[in-house]
């Protein structure tokens, strides 16, 4: 059993993997913003969910725009489990629309919660990560990455912002015997509550400018991104979460890098396949390979 922190655990594909690793005999510790307040409709359906099926599901106060509230939630789980086995980088938020018409306030917002709240929760996690020896990094990134969409560049640049850190970090911690997953989904118009909840561009007269040219594209866009998928194919959310507990449960030394879920051949796989081979290619030039497949530090404890 593996001590388990995923961050945005209210809703989408946080929801769902905080059930299916429980499900799956872990120590859940799924994080939200004000779990006894606003979102206490959320957290009682995961504690509801735990109890009644017998699951070690606990829900934990974070909020990844906070160092202090990062640090009080790891504290928390390590006070609880004498440790912290994974983290799972979950929480983001989406903004759509024409990027000239976000405020450089909003961007920066963007980039807070996207790449920034994971290194928050990084530098509370870390340090226990290390010294147990052992660890996982499991980020949700996203296909947008490698293969970029239009009209939702606040939030694909943050998501490879944050793609960039995750490459960098994983090796910085591999000689702790820290292993780095990265689950790539692709598009999912439903099951989430990305585009319900999506934010939007505040500047108005500037949208206002580009509505003759594009106000029908961008009226049409979930539309079209619904039209990647073939006939009949189900977008199963689930999936996401069925990904992110398979990569848990795998042993040490076998957990993939990087993995896509994608319903709709969104088109990173390739792309991804050519950046694996020379990110490999790149760290053995630089003497660095033993960083490529961590191995365990002797005498440290199994995640398992």
């Amino acid at each position: 059993m593996s001590t388990i922190l995923i961050t945005g655990a209210g809703t989408g594909m946080g929801r769902l993997a905080a059930r299916t690793l429980a499900a799956g005999g872990h120590h859940v510790f799924a994080s939200m913003r004000d779990p006894d307040g606003r979102n206490q409709d959320k957290a009682a359906d995961l504690r509801d969910f735990g109890r009644a099926n017998g699951y070690h599901l606990d829900v934990v106060e974070l909020d990844i725009l906070s160092e202090e509230s990062a640090r009080a939630a790891v504290a928390e789980i390590v006070h609880a489990s004498g440790r912290l086995d994974v983290v799972v980088h979950n929480a983001a938020h989406l903004l759509y629309g024409i990027t000239e018409a976000f405020t450089p306030e909003q961007i920066l917002a963007a980039f807070d919660t996207n790449t920034v709240g994971p290194l928050r929760v990084n530098r509370a996690a870390l340090p226990v990560m290390r010294k147990q020896g052992s660890g996982l990094l499991l980020w949700v990134g996203s296909g947008t990455s490698f293969v970029v969409p239009p009209f939702l560049a606040p939030y694909t640049a943050a998501k490879a912002a944050m793609d960039s850190f995750a490459e960098s970090i994983s090796v910085e911690v591999a000689r702790f015997g820290i292993e780095t997953s990265i689950v790539m989904p692709g598009p999912f118009t439903q099951g989430t509550a990305h585009f319900p909840n999506a934010g939007v561009a505040d500047d108005h007269q500037v949208t206002a400018d580009y509505q003759q040219l594009y106000g029908e594209t961008i009226a049409q866009n979930q539309e079209a991104t619904e039209s990647l998928f073939a006939p009949g194919v189900v977008q199963d959310v689930q999936a996401v979460a069925d990904e992110i507990a398979r990569i848990v449960d795998l042993p040490h030394g076998r957990r993939p890098y990087r993995s896509t879920v994608d319903f709709s051949d969104f088109g990173d796989i390739p792309v991804a396949a050519v950046a694996e081979v020379q990110r490999v290619r790149l760290l053995t030039r630089m003497g660095l390979e033993d960083t490529i497949a961590p191995a365990q530090p002797a005498g440290a404890t199994s995640t398992r």
